[in-house]
């Protein structure tokens, strides 16, 4: 098949997705499938370009800086969509992106108009589920347990008295943690929600739940096995998600049979909840009582060798090159089923 791979963008999670990106145009290559990888910036990458950039350190300890991606132009992003068809001559669009117009729905809206196939969610599941505060609202009413929350501007009083402390503060519309901070005192609660406003105009404050921190991918409608990551630091943080050596993942996870059949269970709830489709990744913690709370659904989820799909697909029997090409398969599946995204 001939595969574009959209990957790059003007997010804060852009590394993230160029690693993913060439990762998975590699991975797609070795199956046979001729395949075009597009940073939705620069244009589509030559051979030359792809190694030049894979030579480099494409993952850093911190995410791109917010006036280097401001000065990136996303101008070439709908004429890129819009060309994948006709001038491509693309069977199906594998998108690599993160964060941002790639992941909120914007360019799945953009592709559904070009009628070419692409994995992952369509824009209504991609926007809903990058929405934190309107993905916990349906979460609840799927009955799958999540924590309790805010959205600024709230008080330092309210938040005290409604999620205690300590609590989560970040961006509502965001990934890999950027712009997160763990706020365990009063004074800190407002300078983190002006740090988390530098990233996304909304911002939700969420009470933090302590324990262990458990992942479930989902391909399909079948959820792969229970991950466990124990990071360095206190929280899962950028630095720890993309430094090799700051986080230990576990697959599948220490944990009893019941224990992981119910958060997949719960997984498959948060998935259907927000009608997502492809492959997604649910994120939960796990208190010391058994209680499974969901954080978020990650609708794109990373590809890196750090990555937490791979690595639960592995535990699968599933290898890499495989579960590209199975995610390529479950979106034209979804074409010719007529399914609605």
């Amino acid at each position: 098949m001939r595969i574009t791979v959209l990957l790059g963008g003007t997010s804060s999670e852009r590394d993230v997705s160029i690693a993913s990106g060439l990762r998975v145009a590699d991975a797609l290559r070795s199956r046979g499938h001729t395949v075009t990888a597009v940073d939705t910036v620069h244009g589509a990458l030559t051979p030359a370009e792809e190694q030049a950039v894979l030579a480099g350190p494409v993952m850093k300890t911190l995410p791109p800086e917010q006036g280097a991606l401001a000065s990136l132009s996303s101008e070439t992003l709908p004429a890129t969509v819009r060309g994948l068809g006709a001038q491509r001559g693309a069977d199906v669009v594998f998108i690599g992106l993160h964060g941002g117009q790639g992941e909120d729905g914007t360019l799945q809206a953009l592709l559904d108009i070009t009628g070419v196939p692409y994995t992952g969610s369509g824009h209504l599941a991609s926007a809903l589920a990058m929405d934190k505060d309107l993905s916990k609202r349906l979460f609840r009413d799927a009955s799958v347990r999540t924590a309790d929350w805010l959205m600024a501007p709230a008080t330092d009083d309210e938040i005290v008295a409604k999620l205690g402390l300590p609590v989560i503060v970040k961006p509502s519309k965001q990934g890999s943690t950027v712009g997160l901070t763990l706020v365990k005192q009063r004074a800190d609660l407002q300078p983190a929600i002006a740090e988390a406003r530098n990233f996304d105009d909304e911002v939700m404050i969420e009470q933090f739940i302590a324990g262990r921190e458990l992942t479930v991918g989902i391909l399909g409608d079948v959820a792969l096995p229970v991950g466990e990551i124990i990071p360095k630091h206190e929280i899962y943080d950028y630095e720890c998600k993309y430094t090799p050596g700051m986080a230990r993942e576990e697959f599948p996870a220490n944990l009893s049979a019941a224990e992981a059949s119910t958060v997949q269970e719960q997984a498959l709830l948060a998935f259907k909840a927000l009608k997502l489709s492809g492959c997604a990744r649910i994120d939960f913690r796990m208190m010391e009582d058994g209680t499974f709370y969901c954080l978020e659904a990650n609708t794109l989820p990373g590809m890196t060798e750090l990555s937490l799909i791979p690595q639960a697909a592995a535990a699968a029997g599933i290898t890499f090159p495989e579960l590209c090409d199975r995610i390529v398969q479950l979106a034209l599946r979804a074409k010719d089923s007529g399914e609605t995204k």
